[in-house]
């Protein structure tokens, strides 16, 4: 019992001391709080003395609104600092947008610059295509070119553009729109010269002689026999190169149906083409086919030599239509005329 009554004795007077302090912390925070309202409550005054006889201007606060006065200034400051930085990065923004304004426009410049030379190019082009359209008669298959959408002078007559589209973007579109309308008569001439130069492979027209080297040293026609002395129809050309040696071509598709000797063509081949045409190849040194061989335009059949009745290696060449000769320069003049065509 006197233990317990011990330990009650000891806990009131801990709790009598805690009240004790904790009334005197409140008294001590009380004080120091009116204090503080009562410091902060007294005014001051601000005068403004002017330099002239105008009244002295007299401004009353208290501490606390001169606080609350310093305080606005400082968030003022804050949020011009805060607004300042951020238009100095909206400056800098606008300027790097400035500089990609300009190279757009250099840009731009150029796609123009490109444009107009796309333009003269593709007018160039039309009048190519039109020149040879014509020349082998393709001329006027073009639907569009009737209705006048064709041409591209119309490249050059200002017309309706829409709001916010380039000039030049309307003109690509039209440059596009004509060649892609030129494709089928561009296939058609395709077309026109592939089937001419099939034809063209079955009939004797190329230069005899490989590489396109030679000369004519006799026409064809009536000529002066250079070992006889007399006047006779020369049936062929002969090509003379100065020397014994150099490759002969088969002047056309055909098949071979001769290779023999001859006291006066000496070493000679006949090649049957078709369309009912022959040509031989005469005073040859060597033979390169044989009887039969199937030959295209173009092949090597034999060389240039100096057998039979001759004053000199050369090739005496003929063309036969049916059972007449013909002047073989009248097929060489007609590759001449339609070369442009392949090429």
């Amino acid at each position: 019992m006197a233990i317990l009554k011990h330990y009650k004795q000891l806990e009131k007077k801990a709790a009598k001391r805690a009240g004790s302090i904790l009334k005197r912390s409140s008294s001590s925070l009380g004080t120091a709080m009116k204090r503080f309202f009562k410091a902060g409550s007294q005014k001051i005054t601000i005068m403004f003395v002017p330099h002239t006889e105008k009244r002295i201007l007299n401004i009353q606060l208290s501490f606390f609104g001169l606080a609350g006065i310093i305080a606005a200034v400082v968030a003022i400051v804050a949020v011009l600092s805060y607004t300042s930085s951020d238009y100095a990065s909206v400056v800098g923004k606008l300027s790097g947008k400035n500089e990609l304004l300009k190279s757009t426009q250099a840009d731009l410049d150029s796609i123009r610059d490109s444009t107009v030379r796309l333009i003269n190019n593709a007018k160039t082009f039309q009048a190519a295509l039109d020149s040879t359209l014509s020349t082998i008669g393709l001329s006027g298959r073009m639907e569009d070119k009737v209705k006048g959408d064709g041409d591209l002078a119309a490249f050059f007559v200002p017309t309706d553009i829409g709001s916010g589209r380039l000039r030049e973007a309307v003109e690509i579109e039209r440059v596009s729109g004509y060649l892609e309308r030129s494709v089928k008569p561009i296939k058609e001439l395709g077309d026109t010269v592939s089937a001419q130069g099939g034809i063209m492979s079955e009939i004797p027209n190329i230069w005899p002689i490989k590489g396109g080297i030679g000369h004519i040293s006799m026409y064809y026609g009536q000529n002066e026999n250079p070992i006889y002395g007399s006047w006779y129809i020369h049936k062929g050309i002969d090509l003379s190169t100065f020397r014994s040696g150099d490759p002969i071509l088969a002047t056309a598709d055909g098949k071979v149906v001769t290779v023999a000797y001859d006291i006066s063509l000496g070493n000679h081949i006949v090649i049957e083409h078709k369309h009912g045409f022959l040509t031989r190849y005469a005073h040859l040194s060597a033979f390169k086919v044989q009887k039969g061989a199937v030959v295209k335009q173009g092949d090597i059949i034999g060389y240039i030599g100096n057998t039979g009745l001759t004053t000199g290696p050369h090739l005496h060449y003929e063309v036969h239509l049916g059972t007449e000769t013909i002047d073989p320069l009248r097929f060489l003049n007609i590759r001449s005329g339609t070369s442009l065509l392949t090429r």
